[in-house]
Parts: C-alpha cells; sequence; structure tokens
C-alpha cells in the first residue's frame, strides 16, 4: 500500500498575457514539473486552472465605457437602484463606477449587517443597543451615518458606503443609501432595479418582477454579448468581474471548456494518462475571524471535464473503528476497514457511517483546495496538479 494519499502541486507557469497559447503553457509546465520533481502523471490526476489566467490569455477584458453602453441601452433610463452589492474595492466598485456613469441618480440599497459573502458594513454589536431587527427594519443614510458611520472593515480599513458614495459622486452621479434585507425596499424609491446579489440573484429578480418593478436585471445580465468590441460573458455577465486598470475589467472567462477539453487531450496524446481538467475560481470557504464566505465568483469552478461531475461517497473511518470494529486492532482492523471499504454501497447518502464526510460537489471541494493552494498574491502557481485525489484507503 502506498504510504501518500492525495498529493497537491503548485504549478509554476511564467506570467500569463493576453494572445498567449494557455493550453500550450500548462501542458508543458506541468510536464516540466514532472521531470524536475520526477513524478508520473496517472488516470484521473487533476489538473487545474486559475480562471484569472484564462480570462486573461483569451482576452476578455472590457472597459467602463463598454460596461456603462450596455447598462444605458438595456435600462434606457436616467435612474436606477442597485439592490444587494458585495462590499468590494476589486469587485463590484469598479462595475459601480460604470454604472454611475451611465446614469443621473442611483439608489444603493446594502444588506445589513453584511453583504452577501460576510463583509460587514456596521458594527453588529450596535444593532441590540440602538434595538435594529435586521429582518424587519430599514436605516436611512443619515441613520446609518449618525449610529454607524465611524464603522471600517476589520481587514482594510474601510468604510465602503464612505468609498461607494465617493466612486459615483466622481462620475457627476447622484447617490444616496438604504439599508435593509428586503429586497422590496428599493421600490420604494425607483422601479427600474439593477440585482447586483450573487447567489441569490435569482430569488431576488423574481420578488422584484412579481411586486411592481418596471426593469430588473441582474449582473449576469450585463456584458452577456460583445459591446464595441469588448469582452463578454455569456452566462454570467458581470458576475466574476475583476479588475484589471483603473478604466478596464477582467471579466469570468467565456471559453473555459474548449480549454480543459483541449487540455486533457494533450495530456492523453502525450503521456497516455487520461486525466481530469478544470478552471476554477474563489473557493468554497469561510473566514472565521472575518466571517467572510470566499465566493464572489458566481461558481467555483465554471468548466470542467465530465469526470469531475458528483460528489464523493465516503466512509468515516472513525465512525467505523469506534463502532462495527471497536473490538479489533492492529492490521485487523486495517484489513477490515479496507475491505468494508471495498464493499460499500454505491450511494451511501443518509447511512451513519457517513456523518462527518463532506458530500459537496468534487469541484467546489477540489476548487477550494486549488484556491487555497495558489493563492491570490505572488506564489506564481496558476496550475495546480493534484493526484491521488479519487484513492481511498481500500485500494
Amino acid at each position: 500500500m502506498r504510504d501518500v494519499g492525495t498529493i497537491v502541486r503548485g504549478i509554476r507557469t511564467g506570467v500569463i498575457k493576453e494572445g498567449d497559447n494557455l493550453a500550450d503553457r500548462v501542458v508543458d509546465s506541468v510536464l516540466k514539473a514532472s521531470e524536475s520533481e520526477n513524478f508520473k502523471l496517472e488516470d484521473r490526476d487533476i489538473i487545474a486552472i486559475t480562471e484569472a489566467v484564462v480570462g486573461i490569455s483569451e482576452g476578455n477584458y472590457a472597459t467602463l465605457d463598454q460596461i456603462a453602453k450596455d447598462v444605458k441601452n438595456k435600462f434606457n433610463t436616467n435612474e436606477i437602484g442597485i439592490v444587494f452589492p458585495i462590499l468590494s474595492r476589486n469587485r463590484f466598485a469598479v462595475c459601480l463606477q460604470a454604472f454611475a456613469r451611465a446614469m443621473d441618480k442611483i439608489t444603493i440599497l446594502l444588506s445589513y449587517p453584511s453583504d452577501e459573502v460576510g463583509n460587514d458594513i456596521l458594527d453588529r454589536k450596535l444593532l441590540k443597543e440602538y434595538n435594529i431587527n435586521p429582518y424587519s427594519d430599514v436605516i436611512s443614510e443619515s441613520e446609518y451615518i449618525n449610529k454607524f458611520g465611524t464603522f471600517k472593515h476589520i481587514f482594510t480599513g474601510v468604510n465602503m458606503v464612505d468609498f461607494y458614495r465617493e466612486l459615483v459622486k466622481k462620475e457627476n452621479c447622484e447617490v444616496n443609501f438604504v439599508f435593509s434585507n428586503n429586497p422590496l425596499t428599493i421600490l420604494g424609491y425607483t422601479k427600474n432595479v439593477l440585482c447586483a446579489d450573487i447567489h441569490t440573484r435569482f430569488e431576488t429578480k423574481e420578488a422584484l418582477k412579481n411586486n411592481g418593478a418596471n426593469i430588473v436585471l441582474g449582473m449576469d445580465d450585463i456584458l452577456t454579448s460583445s459591446i464595441d468590441g469588448s469582452g463578454y460573458n455569456s452566462k454570467y455577465g458581470l458576475l466574476g468581474t475583476n479588475r484589471s486598470t483603473e478604466d478596464k475589467v477582467k471579466l469570468f472567462p467565456e471559453n473555459g471548456q474548449v480549454l480543459v477539453e483541449k487540455v486533457q487531450s494533450m495530456i492523453k496524446e502525450k503521456t497516455g494518462a487520461t486525466v481530469e481538467v478544470m478552471v476554477y475560481g474563489d473557493g468554497a470557504f469561510k473566514d472565521p475571524i472575518g466571517k467572510i464566505w470566499e465566493l464572489a465568483d458566481p461558481v467555483v469552478s465554471p468548466a470542467y471535464t465530465p469526470g469531475l461531475e458528483g460528489s464523493p461517497n465516503e466512509l468515516k473511518l472513525k465512525y467505523l473503528s469506534d463502532n462495527k470494529f471497536k473490538d479489533l486492532k492492529g492490521e485487523e482492523l486495517n484489513n477490515a476497514i479496507r475491505e468494508e471499504i471495498k464493499l460499500k454501497d454505491k450511494d451511501l447518502k443518509g447511512q451513519m457511517a457517513t456523518q462527518g464526510t463532506t458530500p459537496r460537489r468534487y469541484t467546489d471541494l477540489i476548487g477550494s483546495l486549488c484556491d487555497l493552494t495558489s493563492g491570490s498574491g505572488d506564489k506564481g502557481t496558476p496550475v495546480v496538479l493534484i493526484q491521488r485525489y479519487f484513492t481511498n484507503y481500500g485500494e
């Protein structure tokens, strides 16, 4: 039996630029690493590529003017409401700047005490002191300034209300804020609404449409096709967007599926191994201190090969050891558990022997592993190679 299970390696590729042949770079980098680190690729190894370099290589960019033009054309008005944006200088702020460029007035409805992914907008302890109920109460901008205006985010040291206010005003657009966890609150200000939430966007859109809104669009409805030669994302629009420069954004990759299938084919041709390939963005994990849920992208993986469909079907070794095989020890225990794994049902859902396992989707689990491995800074490993992920103690 092998003494090592899952192995994860960050693969260095050099800096990727627009127009680079990413499939070639990925394959060459993985094969080079296999030679220098003395390992062989095996069937069902996983090659994961961060969405950032996919979008960069395919040139999937848009300027603020191009975004503003699409927003103006689709709303055909000078005033909109924006519901439930996340509090992010890298993600939403640059989009807000474009929206303000297209409008004369914007009302921004912010959820509280935090945004959708866990960024606080106020001091939670003060809600009880002021007898404010987040499930029902609406906070005006003046009330927010008076009671919570000195709040700054634990990590960034920035008050995002102040930051967003100044950003909009610089585009010569009027702005006011309202704080509520009911999206229908915005209808007291305007009937034309841009839903900026990510994972709850479908429910928010439906609620507004069913309660008297006029035009309701989401971030996923903006830049779904090219505007004046811009990049675009036909499925997610502006969701997954990151700041590139002060006047340009990088969009979520549009052609990721073509890439993963090409890399899979090239590895098969060069090594004989049938590997799985995926594109990954944010991992789906939560910070215990800042309470931030690390998933500002619409999905963890926008493209992957079919072998990554599904979820784990695992037995809990601790449960087996403490219960069914509590009287066994040593190699007798090891052999009994290995045999139990070999004979396990194809669907263990609901069985006690699975309690404590993690039956999330493979792409979400693996994407989180990759995001933590590559990081978002200067590690220089936009490709992650995972080996033996699908092996278990019984094999």
